[in-house]
């Protein structure tokens, strides 16, 4: 009855103290105000009534002062009273339920001095470490009214506090509102709360983690974990080193982490920790009493995601191999990731990136087997390095075949300690040398102790450790001898060498001065200095002789393409691509016929397939140029020097221009108008009257397999680099004639490789759309491809969302972007021609 009694007493002693406060007393006010603070005192009443008012009557009291906080006698509070009465029955209650009221209290006033009041209040609540507080009440289970709806509420308000407060006060937040502020802050606080949790464990006091793991849970779930972890995980990597305690609780709080949750906050943690130790004694053996967290480690950070640096993967793999107990998940994870390593479609429809992921990720697990495992694994690894070198060999994308050439060294390394391995020829990069270097296992230096001062402290000792050392090393260093000038030796080593590096090899063979010995040397001599000289001058003696050329210009090329580099000549292709683009630029209509009829002939290579691509394009290039800017032969001989204009000392002009430059330096103007652009002159465009001959008869032939050649076939690389052509021809075809005719065919015959399972050729075929865009005229563009139009840009729209490769979503971007410019130039144009007429 003395319960009943005191619960009633409480109650409507609470009820007239509100009802006080709603009138404008104001001297008795400040007495009712010093009795609801009472009840927050442990002095002043007993723990029954104390529990009683912040259980039943907290809140409401609260919500009673902020609808009261514009009454008078509010505002003749003085600024001592408004602390110690109304601020600190905001801060001295229950911190979970004054939060609430805050947060309800600043969405509900409008812009004024009482709305500053609050969010006052706010940031001292913050300020005084009442986050702790509320946290570590849940962990000792004395929050009051803890229901499920004021739990969810209660963490929504908690994870989303700066954005409350960004979309009431704008810019007029306070820096701690900021996220960079408030979440740092309040990891601190559950990091004390956890704390507090390990001394009340060694005290025999139950503690419970479950509000701190949703607390962390909604944080990440919400975008936030990156910044919460990077405050918490390097204090718990240092705590939990030697801490037994430590561990348990940091595992318990993981564990406790909501299923919907587990994955950001796992992502998080493996993002903020320093190195694989670190994780494991954080989670502990989470991995294998969590199905989520299991999927997330061995699976989706591995073989989904392909975003994080080389540092996840060392974090992940190491974690797994770092226990006994987790070492066949790690085996578990090393067969998955050889499937998809050498899995054909991967190979073919992921990006290069995840590409490139998975292959770092197969070289770290390989990296950590111990010598046992990988002999049980050696059948399934050579088994993935067989079918993966000839998918990723297989590959038109050089990246690809560099990766899979690197990974095959590697493995074989791996697996096999006899002296034959494999061995690939491929120029180092950064890329390449970063696989090879997953291969040596590295070391994890973690930055554990959280005091500045033992970090100090130990730099202090080792300090004066290094420098012994050097010192030791400069003693055992031996010293050099000095130069004896008198030395009786009989040797040539001190005499001083002539500087030869200017000097030239004196040849007795001289280049040929014609071009039809240039020719005979190339096609019947057996000399290589001879052979050498001739291919040097074929460049400079077609373009010298352009009569001379026509007269053998098929003839010369058909040379050049059969030509194959027995004697090792230096810029071998260089030289004899230089010399083919010079016959098809000089001769260019017999040339180009002859390259574009024997690119469907039998018994060509791909290289000289290629190659013959290779020269259309540069003549094309080059023929579309100005006359006055067309550059010079490509390659010159030093046997030339002759030919070259005399040096500038002997020009009788180069004197005056000097003296011109130094009048106009020393002369004063005191107004200088605007210089006139020199106007170009025009020239005439090679290109455009030839540009058919380059183009059609490319489109001819190409589904009709030959014995040696198969382009819509496995010469996908042909294929590609076609399509690439014709696009090209197709982009310097602009303001052409027949450039309507060459985007209309280009279109059709692009139509039916649109969808090709090689990266290069759906490139290729963006990249020859793009081309037709830019180049077509607006008004046959409408025209002549209305009924194309929707169904390319609906095919477009697909790539530029949904296509693996990114080069390739770039391009059907910005082919998007050129059709949507060329429609509206022409719709908005009103004497241009519409789809009905």
């Amino acid at each position: 009855m003395e319960s009943v009694s005191d619960s009633d007493s409480v109650r409507l002693e609470v009820s007239a103290c509100l009802r006080c406060l709603s009138s404008s007393d104001s001297s008795r006010n400040i007495t009712v105000l010093q009795t609801l603070l009472s009840y927050l005192d442990e002095a002043s009443h007993g723990a029954a009534q104390r529990a009683q008012f912040s259980r039943s009557h907290y809140s409401r009291t609260l919500r009673v002062l902020i609808t009261t906080i514009e009454a008078d006698w509010v505002h003749r509070l003085t600024a001592r009273q408004r602390e110690e009465l109304w601020d600190a029955l905001f801060l001295r209650g229950p911190p979970e339920q004054a939060l609430l009221v805050l947060l309800e209290a600043i969405g509900e006033l409008s812009p004024s001095t009482s709305l500053d009041h609050v969010v006052t209040i706010t940031e001292k609540f913050l300020q005084d470490g009442r986050l702790t507080n509320l946290l570590w009440s849940y962990c000792v289970g004395s929050a009051q009214s803890d229901s499920p709806q004021l739990r969810e509420t209660l963490l929504g308000r908690l994870s989303a506090l700066p954005d409350i407060m960004a979309n009431k006060l704008h810019h007029n937040i306070s820096p701690l509102f900021l996220p960079q502020q408030y979440y740092p802050l309040l990891a601190s606080a559950m990091l004390t709360a956890l704390q507090r949790t390990c001394q009340a464990l060694r005290d025999n006091i139950n503690c419970s983690l479950a509000f701190v793991s949703q607390t962390l849970g909604k944080l990440c779930l919400q975008g936030h974990g990156g910044l919460v972890l990077a405050a918490m995980a390097p204090r718990l990597s240092a705590c939990t080193r030697s801490d037994m305690v430590w561990q348990r609780v940091c595992w318990k709080l993981f564990e406790s982490i909501p299923q919907r949750s587990m994955e950001c906050v796992l992502t998080a943690l493996v993002l903020a920790v320093s190195g694989p130790e670190s994780l494991g004694r954080i989670v502990g053996n989470l991995v294998l009493r969590n199905k989520k967290a299991e999927f997330v480690i061995t699976h989706k950070l591995l073989l989904l995601q392909y975003k994080y640096e080389t540092g996840v993967l060392r974090t992940v793999l190491g974690y797994l191999a770092a226990d006994r107990d987790r070492r066949p998940l790690l085996i578990q994870v090393l067969r998955c990731i050889c499937q998809a390593w050498a899995n054909p479609s991967a190979v073919k429809h992921t990006p290069m990136e995840q590409q490139l992921y998975v292959s770092k990720a197969l070289l770290l697990s390989v990296s950590l087997l111990k010598d046992q495992e990988l002999q049980d694994l050696r059948s399934e690894l050579l088994q993935c390095l067989l079918g993966g070198m000839q998918s990723h060999l297989d590959s038109s994308v050089l990246r690809i075949r560099c990766v899979g050439m690197v990974v095959g060294e590697c493995l074989s390394s791996r697996m096999d300690n006899a002296d034959t391995k494999l061995k690939f020829e491929y120029e180092q990069d950064e890329e390449t040398r970063e696989l090879l270097s997953l291969m040596t296992p590295s070391g994890w230096c973690e930055p554990e102790p959280v005091d500045g001062s033992e970090s100090l402290q130990e730099t202090k000792e080792l300090a004066p450790n290094t420098c012994s050392v050097a010192s030791q090393r400069r003693q055992t260093t031996p010293p050099l001898a000095p130069t004896d000038p008198d030395s009786d030796l009989d040797s040539d080593d001190e005499l001083t060498p002539y500087d030869m590096t200017e000097d030239q090899e004196v040849s007795q063979t001289s280049p040929p001065r014609y071009l039809r010995d240039c020719l005979e040397s190339l096609m019947s001599s057996e000399d290589a200095m001879r052979v050498e000289l001739s291919l040097k001058a074929a460049d400079p003696l077609v373009r010298r002789n352009a009569f001379a050329a026509r007269e053998i210009s098929v003839q010369m090329s058909k040379v050049l393409l059969h030509m194959e580099d027995k004697y090792n000549i230096q810029g071998f292709l260089i030289l004899r691509h230089a010399a083919m683009v010079a016959l098809a630029v000089t001769d260019c209509i017999p040339v180009t016929q002859y390259l574009t009829t024997e690119f469907y002939s039998l018994n060509y290579s791909l290289r000289q397939r290629l190659d013959m691509l290779e020269v259309l394009v540069a003549a094309a290039q080059e023929l579309s140029l100005p006359t006055t800017d067309k550059k010079n032969s490509s390659i010159i001989s030093a046997l030339d020097v002759a030919e070259l204009p005399p040096f500038q000392g002997h020009d009788p002009v180069h004197w005056r221009q000097v003296v011109e430059k130094r009048i106009q330096s020393k002369t004063r103007r005191i107004s200088k108008g605007a210089s006139q652009p020199a106007t170009a002159k025009a020239t005439p465009n090679r290109y455009a009257p030839v540009a058919g001959y380059f183009f059609f008869p490319l489109l001819k032939n190409y589904d009709k397999p030959e014995v040696t050649f198969d382009l819509l076939g496995s010469d996908h690389l042909v294929l590609g680099r076609l399509i690439h052509s014709l696009g090209l021809f197709m982009h310097l075809a602009v303001n052409a004639p027949v450039a309507a005719q060459m985007g209309s065919a280009l279109l059709d015959f692009v139509w039916t490789v649109r969808y090709h399972t090689d990266q290069m050729v759906r490139r290729g075929v963006l990249f020859a759309v793009c081309s037709v865009f830019l180049s077509m005229p607006s008004q046959n563009l409408l025209l002549d491809l209305g009924d194309m139009l929707f169904e390319t840009r609906t095919w477009l729209t697909d790539v530029a969302e949904g296509d693996p490769d990114a080069d390739c979503r770039s391009l059907a971007v910005q082919s998007l972007v050129l059709l949507d410019k060329s429609l509206k130039k022409q719709l908005k144009d009103p004497q241009s021609p519409s789809l009905e007429s």
